[in-house]
């Protein structure tokens, strides 16, 4: 019987979504080297795979710990630094089996990573639920209190009460829900990392809109943050409505 070629032994492991093991022993005393570097390849996406499968294993411990309370839900927020724009909260109830590849804390993601977890959270989630307070809200309560406002909102609109909040490192004053503050826990956790995409794509993208109304901030760029090019701006046209007057005051006399 004739070999397969090379083109069509690749197009088997194209097909081949699961376990290849079958592939690489049925092809493994193939000398070419087009079939070589094939397994190779493969091989090398698979070990990848399982790697990136148990980082996102780890990432459930804390969801596994508490599984026996009920409901778990992440919280996070996004924005508590920049000089422009809200803050935002995002809180997150994934299902207990869910893992979602490459969710991570947002700011160890690219834009358009973010942008396609975003998508894949929102269809793959029990329930999504988003919170902001604006800049003249940070204004008058500080930006602390404002993300406890933020988080407060995210859990209140989500469609079911949760009964364990894993925290990205805070507690959340007058919660009455069992919480478990973690340090760093949008790269420990994966309801925290999916609150995190959540409230991270939320904010950038109604920054993006901003952006149209006051064009010569750059806000499309910098989202807020006190880039070089932002204060220079900001110093020459002076601020906008959404600018927080507390956090700018220094740059003016």
């Amino acid at each position: 019987m004739d070999k397969k070629s090379i083109r069509e032994i690749e197009e088997e492991f194209k097909q081949t979504t699961g376990d290849r093991n079958t592939l690489y022993l049925r092809y493994a005393d193939d000398d070419r080297a087009g079939v070589i570097r094939l397994i190779a390849k493969y091989r090398k996406q698979d070990e990848k795979c399982k790697k990136e499968q148990d980082r996102l294993e780890a990432m459930c411990c804390y969801e596994k710990e508490y599984s026996s309370y009920g409901i778990v839900c992440g919280i996070d927020e996004a924005g508590r630094g920049p000089l422009a724009g809200p803050v935002v909260a995002g809180a997150v109830i994934l299902p207990k089996d869910c893992r979602i590849l490459y969710l991570n804390d947002s700011k160890q993601l690219s834009a358009k990573r973010r942008e396609c977890l975003y998508d894949e959270i929102m269809e793959k989630a029990i329930s999504v639920g988003v919170g902001m307070a604006s800049p003249a809200r940070i204004d008058e309560i500080n930006i602390l209190q404002a993300t406890y406002e933020a988080m407060h909102k995210a859990i209140g609109n989500l469609n079911c009460v949760p009964d364990v909040l894993l925290n990205d490192a805070v507690t959340i004053p007058e919660v009455s829900i069992r919480q478990v503050p973690i340090i760093k826990g949008d790269a420990k956790s994966l309801s925290i990392a999916a609150a995190s995409v959540i409230a991270k794509v939320t904010r950038d993208r109604l920054m993006i809109q901003y952006d149209e109304v006051f064009p010569e901030y750059g806000f499309k760029d910098h989202k807020g943050y006190g880039s070089a090019a932002h204060i220079e701006v900001l110093k020459r046209l002076g601020p906008t409505p959404i600018h927080r007057q507390t956090f700018i005051k220094n740059f003016f006399d």
